[in-house]
Parts: structure tokens; sequence; C-alpha cells
């Protein structure tokens, strides 16, 4: 077995005209909100902690190494392609998801009510049952950017174990 952790932090700001905040993407669920993440790709702070969590328990360059925000090509990119890539490369080295623990922290919008749909979602990426996935949402009692509504951080933590033979 192995085990990774993964982090992402993104700025959120007003969507277009007001500010740089794209559309709000988390697990790749679409969530209503009046903001947005600042980023290179379309700014899945979840995905992109997942992805980072894998690489991490697999020793792999971190999402950062392999899709890098000066390469044009990761412009608006799907997160998803991020994470298939951590999968990929997961399933070649001989591992599959055991367990998957996420940790969003954000004071808007509210996680419980999109978590299963997260979940759902996460499963058929990883390709693994939705019971090895969970997902919870906390706020930052409205001390620092992520408390303000300014940021909103996730914390995975993946475990892999060998497949079978």
């Amino acid at each position: 077995m192995r085990i990774g952790h993964g982090y992402d932090l993104h700025r959120l700001e007003a969507r277009p005209p007001d500010g740089n905040g794209r559309p709000f993407v988390l697990g790749g669920i679409q969530l209503d909100h009046s903001k947005g993440p600042v980023g290179h790709s379309d700014g899945d702070a979840l995905l992109h902690a997942v992805t980072d969590a894998i690489l991490g328990a697999l020793g792999e360059p971190d999402i950062g190494r392999l899709f890098p925000d000066t390469d044009p090509a990761n412009e608006s990119m799907d997160s998803s392609v991020f994470l298939k890539e951590a999968v990929r490369r997961m399933m070649a080295r001989g591992f599959s998801i055991g367990n998957l623990d996420a940790t969003i922290i954000c004071e808007l919008p509210k996680i419980a009510p999109v978590a299963e749909a997260m979940k759902a979602h996460l499963a058929s990426l990883l390709d693994c049952d939705e019971a090895c996935i969970n997902i919870k949402g906390k706020t930052h009692e409205k001390v620092d950017a992520v408390g303000e509504g300014r940021a909103i951080e996730v914390h995975v933590v993946a475990l892999l174990m060998s497949t079978p033979d």
C-alpha cells in the first residue's frame, strides 16, 4: 500500500466582467456561486488535490510539474484530464484506490448538498466504489482569506492498494 497527501488552494474572485473568477467547478460538479476560482486550468481544487494525492503516493512529479501553468495547452483545461493521467499512472504501477478522504474548506458554497454528486463523479474517474471515497466540507470560521470567502482550500489523503495479479 502507498499513502499520498494532496493539497490545493485557489483564490476566489467575482466572475467576469467584475473579476477573473472562472465558473465554480468542484469535483467535476458545476456549483452556483457568485465567485469562482482563479486558475490557469478550470480551477477545480478538489480534482487538483486528488491528482496530487495519487501522484504523491506513487512518488511521481506533482500536478504543477506534469501540467505547468506556463503551458498554453493547459489554459482552461478540464481538471479531469489531469486526474485521468494520475489514474493511468496508478493503474500502470499496479495500484487502485483503497480509500480517499477529502476535506474541502470554504465558507460558500456549502459542500454537504453536493458531496454525494462529487463522490459519484470521483468514483467514476477513479474506477472505484463510492464507498471508498469520503468528502466533507468545513469552514474557516471567518478567519483568513478562506474564512473571508476569498479562497478555497482542499486537503486529500489517498490510500493506494496493490491490485491482485
